[in-house]
């Protein structure tokens, strides 16, 4: 399977990856041959990428540190526990204790796999599938610091709930698709102090959790909110929860953006290290996230042109490429790979975004010749 934008769908392609909403319906199942209908359904609900099966990408499965159907579940529950808090009511503490219960187990065993991240979220849908991601990627974190099972679960609470006073922000705020004027700015913050207001009232939640809706928007150098307290002031549960806030944000198809790629998330991470997010933090966040993840299609210094296929997590930038074309757009003979790992003077110069793979691998499929000098230029500079 490989990601594409929607836009790029066609009437015969077949859905890899079923599409599901927060109330755990499927909107798309996996195996669904796509249609003129479907595909203006995907763009009515917000959804802009969709994996697709093909050829040449064929047997390829991107890897999941969470079951689909954990992450399905656990969205429905962070859904009904928003409604319950605009309806008045008490949420279910019992089922996101048990929710995180869950993820957790799942998550310690696959504790040495690397974090692919492949949920599909409808634009209204955005905030409870994001909370999930976070709650997955914060126990990951937890664990490369060697966290005790007590610490995870508190750690995987406050990260689940860490948006849930969200819930006392207007709609018309919330959903609003461009930028915030200062006024509106200002009331979003305000969600932070009504998170930890909610979440204390709560005697079955740990006091910790509850301070991790409050500060996962303050920063190491005091510029954050709600408060603006620095350094230790700051509690490593937040710390991690600001970090894998920002970086699934940044992974998401917004309206008014595509997903970034992870290489681009990461130094987005990286460059605010040390002034917004904790450097220990980080480097333990980063041991988790795979750095070109499977499907990613990139280029090597030698120009030649391949997709990843699996990755090496004491080695993320050398990943196992698939060659598929060389440096002058020539198709190459199936079934070559290099494992970059065990080949120091090979490595990746640039990736493809998910446009430019998709015109790459059309033309490949259907035997036209591929510029790839021009896409090169076109392509993001790889880190080093």
């Amino acid at each position: 399977m490989r990601r594409i934008l929607v836009e790029y769908a066609e009437p015969g392609m077949i859905n890899a990856r079923a599409i599901h909403n927060s109330e755990g319906k499927v909107l798309l199942a996996a195996g669904t041959e796509l249609n003129e209908f479907y595909i203006n359904r995907l763009n009515e609900l917000g959804i802009q990428s969709i994996y697709i099966r093909d050829e040449i990408t064929g047997g390829l499965t991107i890897p999941e540190t969470v079951s689909e159907r954990t992450r399905v579940e656990t969205i429905k529950i962070i859904r009904q526990a928003f409604t319950q808090l605009e309806d008045s009511r008490r949420i279910n503490m019992v089922l996101i204790k048990n929710s995180v219960d869950k993820i957790l187990d799942e998550v310690l065993s696959s504790s040495n796999a690397l974090i692919h991240l492949v949920d599909i979220r409808t634009y209204d849908d955005y905030t409870f599938a994001h909370s999930v991601n976070v709650c997955i990627l914060s126990l990951m974190t937890g664990i490369s610091l060697s966290y005790n099972t007590q610490q995870l679960k508190e750690l995987g609470i406050g990260a689940l709930l860490h948006d849930i006073g969200k819930t006392k922000i207007p709609k018309e705020i919330l959903d609003k698709p461009g930028c915030l004027t200062p006024a509106e700015f200002q009331e979003m913050q305000k969600h932070a102090c009504y998170g930890f207001e909610i979440l204390r009232h709560y005697p079955e939640i740990p006091l910790l959790s509850s301070h991790v809706a409050l500060q996962h928007h303050e920063r190491v150098d005091g510029s954050g909110y709600p408060r603006q307290i620095k350094g230790d002031e700051i509690h490593e549960y937040a710390k991690i929860t600001a970090v894998t806030d920002v970086y699934d944000a940044l992974l998401a198809d917004r309206i008014y953006r595509p997903a970034f790629l992870p290489y681009k998330a990461i130094r987005e991470l990286t460059r605010g290290t040390y002034t917004f997010f904790d450097p220990r933090v980080v480097a333990a966040f980063l041991e988790n996230i795979a750095l070109y993840p499977v499907g990613s299609l990139v280029q090597l210094n030698t120009g030649d042109v391949g997709i990843v296929v699996d990755v090496n997590k004491q080695s993320q930038h050398r990943p196992v490429i698939r060659m598929l074309l060389d440096r002058h757009g020539r198709k190459l003979p199936e079934g070559q790979e290099h494992d970059l790992d065990k080949m120091p003077t090979i490595y990746i110069t640039k990736v493809f975004s998910e446009k430019t793979s998709d015109l790459i691998l059309r033309n490949l499929k259907n035997g036209i010749k591929i510029d790839i000098e021009k896409l090169g230029q076109e392509a993001n500079n790889a880190l080093g």
